[in-house]
């Protein structure tokens, strides 16, 4: 029977004396080979990272341009286009696209205008302070190793010598760590000052925070945009300049420092098992930029709910509508919260997972690379120096080494900073690329009216011309209201200086839209309309807005107390205005305050002094009844005196007397009037009448205040006559029949 041996016993084991001398053998090769050998690998490393960022613009430009063809197609269908933009969002795992890097570059310009800007000095600064920390922080690690080596060798003199050194450069380390918190928070602030200003300025000038809410519906909640969403970018875009700066520094010297101590092969080694790893992070990194984002508009719409409850609270108490109110409160609540807990439940897998990474697996090599100059003995050193002072180098290159790790994880921690930053600057550069859209005049809403009939959408599709004269001029001008509804297809009249005109029609006839194309707020969608400039027309609506501060400013707003003085209108003046229009009260409410102090004061009228009560501030609001607030509207406009005024209902809680004081003061005072209302007591006041049936039809002549109220007495006289003839006819129907009965009864007697 013949014998079999087992596969192991045909191959001879390998000694541990052979395995010793084979893992010299391939030491003495590498180091033969060795300078070719870390070229071929440097070279490897820089064609790999050359392939990586290729294939990243690639695809960044590829869905680029499958957004923009998605959006040219319409393959979202029935969505607008902050919804296109987040579908859009969702197909990329990270918002770090060449559009953020434009709209970043673009808020840039804006934060830093120039080199010599205080935020450029800032800038430069914090950048010096950030290369000296990493100098020290570098220096600290070599003096951590002479005092690991002193100790050992047992140098008591040399060990006292450097803990004095250690103490003297903690002065220093400690200065310019307070440095750079205190540059960090400079330049948040700055950067947050310089992106208000200039979106204050294009929001507030030319009436685009109006056209941003009436006219286009991109961005629902602009107030929390430039007060929240612009704080936190500045403080995102500050804060990521020194976690992205710092670690490249500290990552860049401490591996140079490193690699004098284990060599060059040993670090690429432990950085090719570091990168690997952190792509591993990278990959399961979730999309924070787009969450940051959803949140943040969550927490607007929110913020959006509770102020349209204190801006209608009267009309809701009125309509007890306090629970659907909570509800929709409750609605906006929840939806936020669970937003919030899907990124909590993702930011907590994310942690386990960069905490085992960066903490246990990078120190795990951070302890192999601090090995390698113990256990393996480079043939290339010689005897002193193989021998050398193991200690001192071991604490060093484990300083350097945490130095880097932690940089490294800063770095790693930075990616999810600047996907967060790339949630602020979408939001922020979205609201920029609006009002930019609205001062070239193209404006998106989402109408829900007759806007899709393909007559009206030409209309709205179209622009008219409008220019500066004396006079009011509107030829085949449409009228369009905020739904997009066609009022008027073609509106044309004339006025002058001096020809007062009356206004009236049913509501939503397009009163309302003329006002604000003559006030600058509408646009032209056709026709030619001649106006004057928009200083020389006031607009008093029947609520008047009334501003916080002084009684003085409630008169002169919108001018300051310097544009009065410049007027040459003193306080005497304005008091005066406020005795013809009766609120005297309002004077002698502040002066009785002072009478204890300045007795006579009320009885003696030579001594009242209107300034102390100009000077009076509270919630005018909520303290004068609407009566008040129309008076201190008509001295406002006596105040300013315009050419023209539009008065909007604006004497609707007046008496005849205050009524006939306003209008003819405001004659007086030269302002051609132009009335929206239907008391009958405003005709004689007015030249000429334009009329709205509300069926897209109008008529524009001459007034005759006498002959119209003439006609308009017959028409009531008329119309009770008519409402009377069904009374008549039922009385003449119960005579009839009461004579019929009566006839029927004597001719049956005379039977």
């Amino acid at each position: 029977m013949a014998q079999y041996s087992s596969p192991s016993s045909l191959l001879p084991l390998p000694s541990n004396r052979s395995l010793k001398r084979l893992l010299q053998d391939l030491t003495c090769l590498y180091h033969k080979h060795r300078t070719s050998i870390s070229r071929t690998a440097y070279l490897a490393i820089f064609a790999v990272l050359s392939y990586r960022i290729r294939n990243a613009i690639k695809e960044q430009k590829a869905a680029v341009a499958e957004a923009r063809e998605a959006r040219l197609q319409g393959r979202v269908a029935g969505k607008s286009d902050s919804d296109k933009a987040d579908v859009t969002t969702k197909r990329r795992k990270v918002e770090l696209d060449r559009e953020f890097f434009l709209n970043l570059g673009r808020l840039l310009r804006i934060c830093i205008p120039g080199w010599r800007s205080y935020e450029a000095r800032l800038l430069v600064q914090h950048s010096c302070f950030l290369i000296a920390r990493t100098m020290i922080s570098l220096y600290v690690a070599r003096l951590d190793g002479r005092l690991v080596r002193d100790i050992v060798r047992g140098r008591a003199k040399s060990f006292l010598k450097s803990l004095v050194w250690w103490m003297l450069v903690a002065v220093p380390a400690t200065f310019t760590n307070s440095m750079l918190a205190w540059h960090q928070t400079a330049l948040a602030l700055a950067y947050r000052t310089r992106l208000t200003q200039h979106i204050h300025n294009k929001y507030l000038d030319n009436m685009t925070f109006y056209t941003l809410s009436a006219l286009d519906d991109r961005i629902k909640n602009a107030d929390q945009l430039i007060v929240v969403d612009v704080s936190k970018f500045s403080n995102s875009l500050a804060e990521l300049y020194s976690s992205l700066t710092k670690p490249v520094l500290d990552i860049a010297i401490n591996s140079w420092s490193i690699t004098r101590s284990v060599g060059t092969e040993s670090f690429l080694g432990v950085s090719i098992a570091v990168h690997l790893s952190s792509f591993l992070l990278r990959a399961v990194t979730p999309p924070f930029g787009r969450y940051v984002a959803e949140e943040a508009k969550l927490e607007g719409e929110f913020r959006f709910q509770h102020s349209r409850l204190i801006d209608y609270s009267e009309e809701i108490a009125l309509y007890f509508g306090h629970e659907a109110e909570k509800d929709t409160l409750d609605r906006g609540y929840f939806t936020l919260i669970k937003h919030v807990n899907r990124i909590l439940r993702r930011k907590l897998w994310y942690g386990i997972v960069e905490d085992y990474v960066v903490k246990y697996t990078w120190t795990a090599l951070g302890y192999v690379l601090c090995a390698v100059p113990v256990f393996y003995k480079r043939p290339d050193l010689g005897p002193s120096e193989r021998i050398g002072d193991v200690s001192e180098n071991l604490m060093t290159t484990r300083r350097l080494l945490i130095n880097c790790s932690e940089a490294f994880g800063k770095l790693m921690t930075s990616y999810k900073d600047i996907s967060q930053l790339a949630g602020y600057t979408g939001r922020v550069s979205t609201l920029l690329d609006v009002i930019a859209d609205i001062e070239r005049g193209h404006f998106e809403k989402a109408l829900v009216s007759s806007a899709s009939i393909e007559e009206n959408a030409a209309v709205l599709a179209g622009r008219g011309e409008l220019e500066e004269g004396d006079d009011i001029r509107f030829d085949n001008v449409p009228i369009v209201s905020p739904n997009g509804d066609v009022l008027v297809r073609q509106l044309s009249f004339h006025i002058s200086s001096g020809d007062h005109l009356l206004i009236v029609g049913p509501n939503g006839c397009g009163k309302s839209s003329l006002f604000r194309i003559l006030g600058g707020l509408w646009p032209v969608y056709g026709g030619k309309v001649r106006k004057p400039p928009s200083e020389d027309i006031f607009y008093i609506p029947q609520r008047p807005y009334l501003s916080k501060g002084t009684l003085r400013q409630q008169i002169l707003y919108p001018d300051t107390l310097l544009d009065m003085r410049a007027r040459r209108v003193t306080d005497d003046d304005l008091a005066d205005i406020l005795r013809r229009l009766g609120l005297q009260h309002l004077l002698r409410a502040q002066q009785a305050k002072h009478a204890d102090s300045t007795p006579g004061l009320i009885e003696n009228p030579a001594h009242l002094k209107p300034t102390a009560a100009l000077d009076t501030e509270a919630e005018w609001t909520s303290l004068l009844s609407m009566g008040d607030q129309q008076r201190i509207a008509a001295a406002r406009l006596f105040y300013h005196k315009p050419k023209y005024a539009i008065l909007d209902e604006c004497t609707s809680s007046l008496t005849l007397e205050i009524e006939r004081t306003v209008y003819t003061e405001a004659k007086r005072l030269a302002i051609t009037l132009m009335t929206v209302s239907h008391r009958r007591s405003l005709w004689t006041y007015h030249g000429w009448i334009l009329q709205f049936d509300g069926q897209g039809s109008y008529v524009f002549t001459k007034l005759d205040a006498e002959k119209r109220l003439a006609l308009e007495d017959e028409r009531e006289e008329i119309e009770i006559q008519l409402r009377a003839i069904p009374e008549i006819e039922k009385r003449i129907a119960e005579l009839e029949a009461g004579g019929a009965g009566a006839a029927d009864s004597e001719a049956s007697t005379s039977e």
